[in-house]
């Protein structure tokens, strides 16, 4: 039996947690195409024949403007000395920069082997793949170099054979049942910042965050759950946007995301957002807290 700690680390929009969702089979990681997305380590369990891979997503590194960035960072530059293998993902349709240059140089203070998955392998041309190999062969010392596709699944099995390969012998580090250390209410604020993400576009990916104010479960497990959330902006002309034109734009995050929490609590949901106005929430330190960036 082998089981171990894996830790997926790259920069911003390397498809990290595509790549976790698609290793577990289900969405714990909300997805965008803004940088930044992902702002906590996000455990996700897989059981295999022979052994169990806990994985951990993490915030993609990048240079810290907030105390908030450098939270995140932290929590992904604090796996390289914890887990047992480092995945690095990359993004294969980005030339390679100084950004790269400088993950490559924290992955000096791993511990661990450390593999690398040239992510986004099925949007390239199949001859610009060998000497990204090489490039990135000469860079590292890897345990192994996989092209894959979080997005289809191209390539997935044979990176989970690599890391398996690799981990240590030991037994299971949580029970079969267990998926995920993140909490319904913690799931529920990620996937209306989803929605917010996908109806603001490039207008504000950093300065948005969200908190449940009120998590009502139904009794008896039957009904309607009742939530009641605030987004976050850092000023009202932020507020505008998230609001929209006589409050359309925020009809349509909320529709989307009732309809994404339906799925989720697999039941009917009542969904009241509100958009609240914090300025420099980013530098708050007891705003940051009760947003759980940072912890672990």
């Amino acid at each position: 039996m082998k089981a171990g700690l894996v830790s997926l680390v790259g920069r911003p929009n390397a498809g990290k947690s595509t790549l976790l969702n698609r290793f577990v089979g289900q969405k714990l990681a909300i997805v965008s195409d803004k940088p930044q997305t992902t702002r906590h380590r996000i455990t996700g369990v897989l059981n295999v024949e022979g052994g169990q891979l806990v994985f951990l997503d993490t915030p993609g590194i990048h240079k810290p403007m907030h105390r908030m960035n450098r939270r995140m960072v932290d929590a992904a530059l604090d796996t390289l000395r914890e887990v047992d293998v480092i995945v690095l993902v990359v993004d294969a349709t980005s030339r390679p920069g100084t950004g790269d240059e400088f993950v490559l140089g924290l992955l000096e203070r791993a511990h661990g082997p450390v593999v690398l998955a040239l992510n986004k392998a099925d949007l390239i041309h199949k001859p610009r793949l060998l000497p990204l190999i090489e490039h990135y062969a000469k860079a590292f010392a890897f345990r192994a170099i996989v092209p894959i596709s979080a997005r289809t699944g191209d390539g997935v099995a044979a990176l989970q054979q690599e890391i398996l390969a690799v981990l240590p012998e030991g037994e299971p580090l949580y029970p079969d049942d267990y998926l995920t250390d993140q909490t319904q209410r913690h799931l529920t604020a990620e996937l209306i910042r989803e929605q917010v993400l996908a109806e603001t576009h490039d207008e504000l990916p950093y300065t948005t965050a969200v908190v449940i104010d009120q998590f009502e479960e139904p009794s008896g497990g039957k009904g309607i759950t009742r939530i009641f959330a605030s987004i976050l902006v850092d000023q009202d002309s932020q507020k505008a946007i998230v609001i929209g034109k006589g409050g359309e734009k925020i009809k349509k995050i909320g529709t989307a995301a009732r309809q994404e929490l339906e799925r989720m609590l697999d039941g009917k949901v009542y969904l009241d957002l509100h958009v609240k106005v914090r300025t420099d929430w980013r530098d708050d330190e007891r705003m940051l807290d009760e947003l759980g960036l940072g912890r672990k």
